[in-house]
């Protein structure tokens, strides 16, 4: 019997101490999803600064919810979206939208026994082929960034993504350049020419800094560059695309099915990068591939938060028409976020997509409440948003790593 949405539940976990890889991922938001039978689901939305307003976020997402047949979630939906005047424009509320339309989907899939690859019209792929980021915390010379990426491509990660521009941010001199440029062919030295590079640029660049850094590293063949400048600067995003011959990817920013249909049509993206805890989780999930599909986009879907954003991700992956690579930080987490869930596994650089019911994970709730939090994120000398260890040289970091090392022989 249907059951009946009883709660709809924000849950922050944090563990600052212990993450050496994605000072934003320190936090980490779900929300669990239970019905009047007894029955939990599990969504995950985005933190980045962005913990405790999602969280306010999603009590009142809640509202719209809570009391409703979960088979009428799509009322809920659609009631939310009328009263919610700046939802296509407000990160806080379509992520708070798309973390519980993931746990009502978690929910629907167990009710009826099924992944929800099978909601979603039914698998293409059983296996999907991951890109590591995260590898290269605490690397700031060439040789660190060279010797850190030998060590992902022997756990059996073919492509690699990583953001070379050190401290640079908004304006890129000639030294800064250089620099980044090294690291780049460090890394592709390291790996050969047949591993895929992926260049992030975290749009934090003006564009005239963001071509200059384009034309250069073009010479190392990436696969794609993420986020060269902003979104939002149009203009500049089709000047990027003429003048650099490397493909140009984007869309963990984008909120909406509509915005990536956008950039498509006006020429302004080649691959796509939804990231389904902010983008309306599966019911966005299922507009987006459509606009991708239409328009023969290769989908790669941002994923940086956390397991339950994985597994839901992985879902998606195994029914798209268009689908190119996934988006994987498991290879450098702590041991508490491994704790959180079981039901996945990443194993050579690829994953298997889960076959149990709804996200097909198994959440572990003494984990979860060991781990729950209600301070807002920690504030470091890096911005949340970089790989740790890659502005400021950490005391343990990989260059001390390697002084102790040769100190010992």
């Amino acid at each position: 019997m249907t059951g009946i949405i009883r709660s709809v539940e924000p849950i922050e976990l944090e563990a600052p101490g212990d993450e050496r890889s994605s000072p934003w991922s320190s936090t980490v938001l779900f929300v669990r999803v239970t019905t009047d039978t007894g029955a939990v689901g599990w969504g995950q939305a985005p933190t980045t600064l962005m913990t405790r307003p999602v969280f306010e976020s999603l009590r009142e997402v809640a509202r719209f919810y809570e009391g409703r047949s979960l088979h009428a979630h799509g009322e809920a939906f659609a009631e939310y979206d009328l009263h919610s005047f700046y939802r296509s424009r407000s990160m806080e509320a379509t992520s708070a939208l798309s973390a519980v339309d993931i746990a009502v989907h978690d929910l629907l899939g167990r009710e009826i026994g099924t992944p929800i690859a099978e909601l979603l019209g039914g698998r293409r792929r059983e296996v999907v082929r991951a890109y590591s980021n995260g590898w290269y915390s605490d690397c700031i010379e060439p040789a660190e960034f060279a010797a850190a990426a030998k060590r992902q491509v022997a756990a059996g990660f073919t492509a690699l993504k990583f953001d070379p521009f050190g401290t640079a941010f908004r304006t890129l001199s000639t030294e800064e350049l250089d620099r980044a440029d090294a690291r780049v062919e460090a890394v592709r030295e390291a790996v050969g020419p047949t591993v895929e590079l992926l260049i992030e640029y975290h749009g934090r660049f003006l564009p005239e800094a963001a071509i200059r850094a384009g034309v250069r590293l073009d010479a190392h063949r990436p696969a794609f560059m993420e986020e060269p400048v902003r979104p939002e600067w149009c203009d500049a995003l089709a000047e990027f695309r003429r003048r650099v011959r490397t493909p140009v990817a984007l869309g963990e920013r984008l909120l909406d099915p509509a915005d990536f249909e956008s950039f498509l049509r006006r020429g302004l993206v080649d691959i796509l990068q939804p990231d389904i805890t902010n983008s309306l989780g599966f019911t966005g999930a299922r507009g987006i591939a459509g606009v991708a599909g239409a328009h023969g986009a290769p989908l790669a879907y941002h994923n940086a938060f956390g397991p339950v954003q994985t597994a839901a991700t992985l879902q998606v992956d195994a029914t798209l028409p268009t689908f190119f690579l996934q988006e994987s930080f498991e290879a450098s987490w702590p041991d508490w976020k491994r704790s959180l869930v079981t039901g996945y596994e990443l194993s050579n650089g690829s994953f298997a997509v889960p076959k149990g019911p709804g996200l097909g994970i198994t959440v572990n709730e003494r984990a979860v409440e060991r781990f729950a939090s209600d301070r807002m994120e920690p504030k470091g000398v890096e911005p949340p948003w970089v790989v740790a260890g890659t502005w400021t040289r950490r005391a343990g970091g990989a260059a001390d790593a390697g002084k102790a090392r040769r100190r010992s022989r």
